[in-house]
């Protein structure tokens, strides 16, 4: 049997599955990935660990499903864009991994902004610059932790590490590197007065020799096949950004949908023959497919809301829901599910990890009053997530020329009929839901089944490997209800734009 092997590093989880020719998903293994923080802000992880969850899922995998190894035709990893995970000269990770939800070098983007340095990097990338970016991050470790500098030898973005610890082979992929602010969008390379820009010149020789998802970026390395139970010698496809893998996996690879992830990041994009070079979305990268771009609106604003209220707030719940033998999240959609659409909830910001409003916001919930129990609580997590979604929606299609003929929905929310129908409700189309349960995962098998051959095209290995059901309409009263609402939440981040400088300043003591 034919099979594919699809990693995703995410966040907070990793995750191995296999699949057939034919997109059927045979398993999945998971392990959840510590992740830690000296500072307010800081979000990182240890390299070592992060490498042995990966052998872990991978090993757990082949031994419940019984697959042969060399069944296994090819393996694509996925991972969280953004974020920095360098590779030392003396063999080893130089510092811990730092995570895409890291918001330690906030000042950098404002400082580049004001000093005009930003237009002249958008000249060369389309980009914004986020804090959370290898730009920001390195620029930071110059200024606070210098040590680290002189031991760098390669400078990775997650999946491409992960498929380093398989190979040994160091390669850096164009989906990942072209949403870093690392690559000239217009030649498609490394570009020596981009690096000089941002003071980086120095580290030129650390980004690894680009490659495009579907090349064929080394075999799996006879340690990690004993580590793993892979065959030594299976082929490692370059993989791709996890935007990129989720928006396959949906079956956007035309302009017509727009795809949106709703896990730990909120991100909201299409594809586009022609990159958006006005400054009226965030991010332009290019896609797995090189006919095309990715034109992206994003931010850390979405479900993982959610599951930092559920872990630190609600202990007793999961503990209900664990002896009943049910999810949380189930749990959870029970009470939404209780709160009809005239009942007022709290409006609420969904900034725990970051902002799309201001670099400093944070996380609230306003209008609450002694009416209001958990469960309004939760449902007001639940719109909050898909008002900030919308947020980056109304930027989005400023840019369009094409009329949008759904929202396909992947991550955590598409599990949630509650979440799905809100979403139909406050963004005001359609809602189609793929029937897979690892969009990233199957965004991996989908690229290895093309860069073999299998299939002639992205498009192609769609038509035969994905399922969409059929869409979630949305419901004119609860749009009316939600556009109100909507309007509300844009107000209270006008008005409470002026305050999050100052909290900074009472928050460090000044």
């Amino acid at each position: 049997m034919r099979c594919y092997l699809g990693i995703d590093n995410g966040g907070t989880v990793t995750k191995a599955a296999l699949y057939t020719q034919e997109g059927v998903e045979l398993a999945v293994e998971s392990v959840k990935t510590e992740v830690f923080g000296e500072h307010a802000g800081f979000v990182e992880r240890d390299m070592d660990q992060m490498r042995e969850a990966n052998y872990t899922v991978i090993r757990n995998l082949l031994a419940r499903t019984g697959v042969a190894a060399a069944d296994i035709a090819g393996i694509a990893c996925t991972g969280h864009g953004k974020g920095l995970y360098l590779w030392g000269k003396d063999g080893h990770p130089v510092r811990p991994g730092i995570i895409s939800t890291d918001n330690r070098a906030w000042e950098y983007p404002l400082r580049w902004q004001a000093d005009g340095t930003a237009d002249k990097v958008f000249a060369k990338t389309f980009q914004k610059i986020l804090a959370c970016q290898p730009v920001s991050l390195l620029a930071w470790l110059k200024d606070n932790e210098p040590e680290s500098i002189p031991n760098i030898q390669w400078i990775f973005e997650c999946k491409d590490y992960v498929r380093f610890c398989l190979t040994g082979e160091a390669f850096a992929e164009l989906t990942d590197y072209s949403g870093a602010n690392l690559v000239n969008l217009e030649t498609r390379a490394y570009d020596d007065g981009l690096l000089a820009l941002f003071a980086l010149e120095d580290l030129r020789g650390c980004l690894p020799p680009l490659r495009a998802s579907t090349d064929i970026c080394g075999r799996v390395s006879a340690e990690a096949a004993r580590q793993t139970g892979l065959a030594e010698g299976t082929p490692v496809m370059g993989g791709m950004f996890d935007i990129d893998a989720c928006a396959v996996a949906v079956g956007v690879a035309s302009p017509e949908h727009i795809c949106m992830i709703a896990g730990t990041w909120s991100i909201n994009e299409y594809v586009s023959r022609t990159p958006v070079k006005d400054k009226s979305v965030m991010m332009n990268s290019l896609f797995c497919l090189p006919e095309y771009y990715l034109i992206e609106e994003c931010s850390p604003t979405s479900a993982g809301n959610f599951e930092w209220f559920v872990d630190t707030l609600l202990p007793e719940l999961a503990a209900q829901a664990k002896a009943q033998g049910r999810k949380v999240y189930k749990l959870a959609d029970e009470w939404v599910d209780a709160v009809p659409i005239s009942e007022f909830c709290p409006i609420f910001l969904p900034f725990l990890m970051a902002s799309n409003a201001h670099p400093l916001a944070k996380a609230t919930f306003v209008g609450l009053d002694a009416y209001h129990g958990r469960a309004h609580l939760v449902k007001s997590i639940y719109e909050g997530v898909a008002f900030s979604h919308k947020y980056h929606l109304d930027r989005l299609l400023k840019s369009r020329t094409t009329p949008v003929r759904s929202i396909r929905l992947a991550g955590g929310v598409a599990n949630s009929p509650q979440w799905v129908r809100i979403f139909a409700d406050v963004l005001g189309y359609p809602i189609e839901i793929v029937d897979i349960k690892e969009t990233g995962t199957l965004g991996c098998a989908m690229n290895v089944a093309v860069s073999l051959g299998d299939y002639a095209g992205f498009e192609q290995a769609a038509a035969r490997m994905i399922k969409v059901r059929e869409p979630v309409m949305p419901i004119a009263s609860h749009v009316e209800a939600y556009t109100k609402r909507y309007a509300m939440y844009k107000r209270i981040l006008e008005a409470l734009d002026p305050i999050w400088n100052d909290m900074r300043k009472v928050a460090d003591g000044k």
